[in-house]
C-alpha cells in the first residue's frame, strides 16, 4: 500500500525525520506500506501551483495517508494536504510525537492538542507520543526510538486502512471529478 506522508520538511531535522521514520515504517511493516514523501519530489525551479498539484497529485493516488502533526502551530501545507485527503475519504493516521500542548479544545476529553478544525474527521487514527519519553526510555538510542514510534505507526495503519468508506458510492465519482478539477 502506498503511503503519502506529509509533514513539515524545511529543515535538515524535518527532513532527515521523516525520512528515518518513513524507512522504519516500511521495514516494520514488512514492506506492506512504501511511504511516498513529498520532500523527494524535485520541485526547484517549478512554479509553486506545479508543486501542490503534484503533492496534491500524490496523495490522491495513495492508499492511505500519515500526517505529522508536531510543533506549537501545525505546518499549514500538512493541514492542507490533510483535508483533501478527508475529502478523497482516504484512511489517515495523525501522528504528534511533540509533548507540547496546544489548539482550542486540549482540556476536553476527546480533543487533540491541535485546533478543533482538524479533528473528529472519519477514518482517521490519532496517535499522540512523546517523543522525548520514547527517545529516554530506548536509552537515548534515536534508532531504537524511532523503531518504536513506527511500530506504534505501522499499528494505526493496519487498523484505519481496513475501516470501511464513509463516502456514499454515488458520491465518489463526482468527488473526484470535482478534485481534479480544481487541480487545474
Amino acid at each position: 500500500m502506498k503511503i503519502y506522508f506529509a509533514g513539515g520538511l524545511f529543515d535538515h531535522k524535518e527532513l532527515a525525520g521523516n525520512a528515518l521514520l518513513a524507512a522504519a515504517i516500511v521495514e516494520l511493516s514488512d514492506g506492506k506500506y512504501e511511504c511516498i514523501l513529498p520532500q523527494n519530489f524535485e520541485s526547484r525551479g517549478k512554479h509553486p501551483k506545479d508543486v501542490r498539484n503534484a503533492d496534491i497529485d500524490a496523495l490522491l493516488s495513495c492508499d492511505a495517508a500519515l500526517f505529522n502533526y508536531d510543533g506549537t502551530e501545525l505546518d499549514s501545507g500538512t493541514v492542507v494536504e490533510y483535508m483533501f485527503a478527508k475529502f478523497a475519504d482516504k484512511p489517515a493516521v495523525l501522528l504528534r510525537t511533540d509533548f507540547r500542548g496546544g489548539g482550542d479544545c486540549a482540556d476536553i476529553d476527546g480533543c487533540s492538542p491541535w485546533n478543533l478544525m482538524s479533528s473528529f474527521y472519519p477514518r482517521t487514527r490519532t496517535l499522540i507520543l512523546n517523543a522525548g519519553e520514547i527517545y529516554a526510555k530506548n536509552g537515548r538510542d534515536y534508532q531504537a526510538a524511532i523503531r518504536e514510534i513506527a511500530d506504534r505507526v505501522v499499528k494505526e495503519l493496519d487498523f484505519v486502512t481496513k475501516t470501511a468508506s464513509t463516502m456514499p458510492t454515488d458520491c465518489r465519482e463526482k468527488i473526484d471529478k470535482w478534485l481534479s478539477i480544481i487541480m487545474k
